[in-house]
């Protein structure tokens, strides 16, 4: 195995990561602001996420939500007519994030570069919005009566697109021969178990991990995944 690479590529991520913030927040000085109403979907949005986290699907009610959000019941209404489009909103905006996360399987074909970065990213989204996640274990668990319809259709065609991709590094000696599918639930549980379980991990961290607990949480499991996958 090509540690010396493995390293690189790693640290290629990190600093790749670190730019591409800097150049966002350059981007955010030069762009208009959000709409009026771009601003307001969100904050129900997060209201609603919030709400839905604490209390489930079926004990959340708009009126909770509008509480939340700190706007009218009627102004929930207005962008979101009922309950189930809120809800599927809360669980849409989690579900793109993820799959935006696997950019890298499009932008390099190095696995190494590839894996480090998606398991990165999915890293940061667990910190970033772990609420959604929570929310998508929970509708989950309960057979996903209110997403099943993005299982079979958005998440599928993902995961065959990925499959492909990893199904070809195994062909040109690039990745051990393993199945596709078992490699993707494993970075799903991995790294989703800092959001999902994030209440365990401080209670066990005797504490919230700070940012260099987490960003050595994150180069560990890099390490672990990309070792039993990466072939000698």
């Amino acid at each position: 195995m090509n540690l010396t690479k493995w390293s690189n590529a790693i640290n290629l991520c990190c600093g790749a990561q670190v730019a591409g913030a800097k150049a966002r927040a350059r981007m955010d000085k030069n762009v208009a602001k959000p709409s009026i109403r771009a601003e307001n979907e969100r904050g129900i949005l997060s209201a609603a996420e919030a709400v839905f986290a604490e209390q489930g699907y079926g004990g959340a009610t708009m009126a909770a939500i509008a509480a939340r959000a700190g706007v009218p019941k009627p102004n929930v209404h207005y962008y979101f007519p009922t309950k189930e489009r809120l809800y599927r909103a809360v669980i849409e905006r989690v579900l793109n994030a993820w799959l935006a996360a696997a950019a890298a399987f499009d932008a390099s074909d190095d696995p190494i570069e590839a894996l480090t970065s998606y398991i990165s990213a999915k890293m940061d989204l667990a910190r970033a919005m772990p609420l959604g996640s929570k929310i998508w274990a929970s509708e989950i668990m309960r057979g996903a009566p209110a997403i099943q319809d993005f299982l079979d259709t958005t998440l599928t065609q993902w995961v065959r697109s990925r499959e492909r991709t990893i199904r070809r590094w195994i062909a040109a000696g690039k990745l051990k021969p393993i199945e596709p599918r078992i490699l993707l639930y494993a970075i799903w549980a991995t790294t989703q178990q800092y959001a999902n379980a994030a209440h365990e991990i401080a209670t066990l961290e005797n504490g919230e991990l700070s940012d260099a607990a987490f960003e050595r949480a994150k180069r560990e499991i890099v390490d672990i995944i990309l070792g039993g996958v990466i072939a000698p």
